[in-house]
């Protein structure tokens, strides 16, 4: 039973209190320029979790039953970064063919997965905090499940709220994306305490 509690500590600590995207401000670029409607957000978000889900596991086992015996640690970002790469060619493979709607409505932001730090940083942390395999599995999945939630509150403010809001001139755009993203964190920062260090 401690052992379930201390799993699902991982999971919710770092969907909220830990939130890799709002207390560690990682993964930011596609954030801002992504969440300006829910759909497309909703779409990326998943996509997000996919690959950190599976991504995290897949790096930990690498890791811990090649790079270390072998004494390669020094090729750990290199290496995480082609895991990364290869699972978003997948995942793009397969929205392409599913849909083309959300693939057009991803654009560019799609294969820049690749290259998000937020997902490279959840590999990082993983190795750092010595998690093991289950623990990085659901710290994986965590990260991406707080980032996807973050990313569609955004979303859902700017395209509910911002949008049919009459703003002054040096607000619009980026401008109230960054003031809303900064609240945002300060309430998630609020969580901060509660997952024992994790």
């Amino acid at each position: 039973m401690n052992g379930t509690w201390h799993l699902l500590t991982i999971l919710v600590t770092a969907v909220f209190t830990s939130n890799i995207l709002l207390t560690n401000y990682l993964g930011m670029c596609s954030f801002l320029a992504v969440s300006k409607e829910v759909k497309t957000s909703l779409g990326l978000g998943t996509a997000v979790v996919f690959v950190m889900a599976v991504t995290c596991p897949l790096n930990w086992m690498i890791n811990a039953w090649v790079l270390e015996p072998l004494h390669l640690d020094y090729l750990r970002f290199i290496v995480f970064i082609v895991v990364i790469a290869a699972f978003v060619q997948v995942l793009e493979m397969i929205i392409e063919r599913v849909s083309e709607t959300l693939y057009a409505n991803l654009g560019i932001f799609l294969p820049l997965i690749t290259v998000n730090c937020a997902i490279l940083g959840a590999a990082l942390f993983m190795i750092i905090r010595k998690y093991t395999l289950a623990e990085s599995f659901l710290y994986g999945a965590g990260s991406g499940l707080g980032w996807a939630l973050a990313i569609l509150a955004m979303a859902g403010i700017r395209q509910e709220k911002v949008n049919q809001s009459k703003l002054p001139r040096g607000l619009e755009g980026p401008g109230i994306a960054l003031v809303v993203a900064g609240i945002m964190a300060l309430a998630f920062m609020g969580f901060s305490g509660m997952g024992g260090g994790n």
